[in-house]
């Protein structure tokens, strides 16, 4: 074989070479920023009271997916979460959010599918499954005004004030007992005592008779002192 024959042969070798390792690289660059499902991740969380589902895309070749969520019971679908959305992602990560009010460690299937010039390039689940926090969410405590009075009784005195004592009670007559007994109401009847007084005081009581008879006994005995009295003053003058 001549030099110049030789010479041919080795520069077409090297451009093969050359050739192939230039192949080889833009296949492993290619594969590097191809879309796949390692690029996808979701969460649940809260936003407020409410919950939510975001799901990230990192990635960087941009290629459109749509991502779709299913809520799963027992590893079979139980409903889909809203409507299927379009990510295109990037290098920092884009994001898209299903509003969901899930239940504390509901679990939840989202599914990614990517397509670019007509290949498919993912078509798949994100691994593992998304599994919501064990805590439910609640409304931020600094929503609710701190001014705004606690349903529960506080041991506070109350602003309105209490109703005042019954001051239309009559105070008690001068005349009561002692003892502290309300006196009852007047009556216009006269009581039996009453008129048993009243009957004494016009000598018509049971006591009028002994009275008389004392009182007549007294004016005999006071004529028989007058009459022994003048009869001896009689017998002294003679």
């Amino acid at each position: 074989m001549s030099l110049s024959r030789r010479t041919a042969t080795r520069s077409v070798r090297a451009l093969g070479v050359t050739a192939a390792s230039a192949a080889l690289a833009l296949s492993a660059a290619g594969s590097a920023i191809a879309c796949e499902i390692g690029d996808f991740s979701a969460t649940a969380a809260c936003d407020g009271a409410k919950g939510v589902i975001t799901v990230t895309d990192k990635d960087a070749s941009g290629v459109p997916a749509e991502v779709t969520v299913f809520l799963e019971n027992n590893n079979a679908d139980v409903r889909q979460v809203g409507t299927a959305q379009t990510v295109e992602g990037s290098a920092k990560g884009v994001t898209v959010s299903f509003a969901e009010d899930w239940e504390p460690n509901a679990v939840y299937r989202v599914h990614i599918n990517a397509v670019k010039n007509g290949k498919e390039l993912v078509n798949a689940d994100i691994k593992p499954l998304l599994t919501a926090p064990a805590k439910a969410c609640k409304a931020d405590d600094t929503s609710t005004p701190s001014g705004t009075p606690s349903d529960t009784p506080s041991d506070t005195p109350s602003d309105t004030p209490s109703e005042p004592a019954d001051t239309d009670s009559p105070a008690p007559s001068e005349s009561s007992s002692d003892n502290g007994a309300t006196p009852g109401p007047v009556s216009n009847d006269v009581s039996p005592a009453a008129q048993e007084s009243n009957l004494a005081e016009t000598g018509a009581g049971s006591n009028t008779g002994l009275i008389a008879g004392i009182a007549a006994l007294l004016v005999v005995l006071g004529g028989g002192a007058v009459f022994f009295g003048m009869r001896r003053r009689g017998s002294g003058n003679r």
